[in-house]
């Protein structure tokens, strides 16, 4: 198997695994507990705490550990909306991932005003209409908006869209999840108040991940209870996991150029081979694994069926939207038709995969593409293979 979706999902590292399974066996004790094998596992969580806050440039007591991305995500908006409940205003993009776009769309049942800031051609979010909307609408109790796009991995200008918050007196989250790991991120060179992070996309283990709280503004919790996380999040921690965010964490403190040097070869030779493939998304303003590719007249099912019978893993977007029989509605927000984000297949890379697999799949494309551009109906736009 090769294994090309790496947006969607990563492999769990060796070293990660190696340091969650003590924390499976042996010291399986509960953090809250007052006796020695409970004072192990938080020394551990603790450890891991302040692993993650190292990685984007916070204080260990900034960092909240979560079940995933989407409750952090989820615990940021509503925490915002519930310290300030007078301001019944969100904004954000036409770029989100459902984990934004869906409780936007519950708040917006609610009664709450939601801004959706458009993005260009390039996927990049309109900097003037998101300043022009903080001035002109009613205060907002937070803006929200991507890092870095899970589909094209276009990356916004997260700096100046904070800045503009800032200097509006507007909280401003992000969702970090595809950036974190991948690119430098550091909370106290660009002024987030909120941030989200997600294990599983960074070779730690699902079921876990971490919102980072800027300490000087108000928060209020999602889950109560136990009174866990300092109370901001109730619930017996997860510890092995935790542990193994913290691991991830740790080992993507140094982000390799390997995985940018093998997506670049990947395009590269894909673009030169055949006139009909172009990429999706600002080539220069994003993730340095993500290849998001526009298959001109060819069906991206047919591609997708065909590489998983060759044993590739690839995806047409979002993992959380595959399957669904709608286009991609980053790609229809960019102003692309239809029939283009049908045709279009993200190929996103780690550093676990190796040149070899890259020239493995250039072959087996080599192969498919022309038998599915064999079947197609033809159009005006005539298609060749060099």
């Amino acid at each position: 198997m090769i294994y090309l979706d790496n947006n969607a999902t990563t492999q769990i590292h060796p070293e990660v695994v190696d340091a969650m399974l003590p924390f499976l066996h042996e010291n399986y004790g509960n953090p809250s507990a007052g006796y020695s094998l409970g004072k192990t596992a938080r020394r551990a969580v603790e450890h891991a705490r302040e692993q993650v806050a190292s990685l984007i440039d916070a204080e260990p007591n900034e960092i909240v550990f979560t079940s995933c991305g989407t409750e952090s995500i989820n615990t940021a908006l509503r925490s915002a909306t519930g310290s300030f409940p007078d301001r019944r205003h969100l904004i954000t993009t036409t770029a989100e991932h459902s984990a934004t776009v869906q409780p936007c769309l519950d708040l917006e049942r609610q009664g709450y005003q939601i801004t959706r800031v458009g993005i260009d051609e390039t996927g990049l979010p309109n900097v003037a209409e998101f300043e022009e909307t903080l001035d002109q609408n009613q205060p907002a109790a937070v803006a929200s908006v991507i890092w870095a796009n899970n589909e094209t991995g276009v990356i916004s200008p997260i700096d100046e869209l904070a800045n503009i918050a800032r200097e509006k007196g507007i909280l401003f989250h992000t969702d970090a999840v595809q950036a974190v790991g991948k690119i430098p991120v550091s909370v106290r060179e660009t002024p987030v108040h909120l941030l989200s992070i997600s294990g599983h996309k960074i070779h730690a283990p699902k079921g876990v991940g971490a919102l980072f709280i800027n300490r000087s503004i108000r928060f209020s919790p999602l889950i109560f209870g136990g009174g866990q996380e300092s109370e901001r999040r109730s619930g017996t921690e997860n510890v092995a996991s935790i542990v193994g965010l913290g691991k991830a964490a740790e080992l993507a403190q140094h982000p390799s150029e390997k995985t940018c040097n093998i997506r670049d070869d990947f395009e590269n030779h894909i673009l030169s081979r055949f006139d009909f493939v172009s990429v999706n998304g600002d080539t220069e303003q994003r993730l340095p694994n993500t290849s998001n590719l526009h298959f001109r007249g060819l069906d991206a099912e047919a591609i997708l069926i065909l590489l998983d019978q060759e044993g590739v893993c690839c995806s047409p977007g979002s993992a959380c939207s595959s399957g669904a029989k709608n286009p991609s509605a980053v790609l229809t927000a960019m102003g692309f038709d239809e029939a283009h984000a049908k045709s279009s297949v993200r190929f996103s890379f780690s550093s676990m995969n190796t040149a070899s697999e890259v020239d493995e799949v250039l072959e087996i494309l080599g192969r498919i593409l022309p038998r599915i551009q064999a079947v197609m109906p033809s159009d005006d736009s005539p298609v060749s293979v060099h």
